[in-house]
């Protein structure tokens, strides 16, 4: 996973800014895979906020350059990054397209919403990684629909082993604006948290299926 350490603590910032990411290692959120989690991050939330969209929107439209060349389309991951992935498409001046988690039982039964042909290349837009299982069913979809997938760019990873692997193993570059680690380290800077809630999230990272399970 390629990222930039300043655009990463810039990225940790705003989004601690406006309340992103929520750390709470005092009262665990609970997770939709039945995780215990001291953090819960809620990306979608700096569409309100004009400066900080527009921020990630510039960010990651100059990785996506920089890391994949212009590709023919952005493809944003529904629901979370339908609308950071929109923004992405309007800064670069590309066709955007959304790809389900699944086929719509109804109508057209459409995977993958808008209009893209065969043999184009995307650039997948994320809005967070955790384990990447998720974000690469969407990647399965554009493939078996016979896009080429150049890549995938995400505001925010928890940097968790299992993903890197997925995505080792899916053979499918990753980019993201943020990481846990910079997090950790702006939010310790700006004291938002502790000396001693840091060391009990970066104890959940490193084991968060086990996490709080005593």
């Amino acid at each position: 996973m390629i990222f930039n350490r300043n655009t990463a603590r810039k990225t940790a910032e705003v989004l601690l800014q406006v309340n992103a990411i929520k750390l709470s290692p005092k009262e665990p959120f609970t997770w939709a895979s039945g995780w215990k989690s001291p953090i819960y991050c809620d990306n979608r939330i700096v569409l309100s906020f004009p400066p900080i969209r527009n921020y990630i929107r510039e960010a990651m439209a100059k990785q996506i350059e920089k890391q994949y060349g212009k590709p023919d389309a952005i493809a944003g991951v529904a629901t979370g990054a339908i609308g950071i992935g929109m923004l992405v498409a309007e800064y670069l001046g590309l066709p955007f397209i959304y790809v389900r988690p699944d086929a719509k039982g109804h109508g057209r039964k459409n995977q993958i919403e808008g209009f893209i042909e065969k043999g184009q290349n995307v650039v997948v837009v994320e809005d967070l990684i955790s384990t990447g299982k998720s974000s690469l069913n969407a990647v399965n979809a554009l493939r078996d629909a016979g896009i080429n997938v150049k890549g995938m760019i995400a505001i925010f990873t928890y940097g968790f082993d299992v993903a890197e692997k997925n995505f080792e193993k899916a053979n499918v570059k990753l980019q993201t604006l943020g990481n846990y680690e910079s997090l950790l380290e702006q939010a310790v800077y700006t004291n938002y948290i502790t000396e001693k809630e840091l060391e009990t999230l970066s104890e959940w990272n490193s084991n968060p299926g086990k996490w709080g399970s005593n």
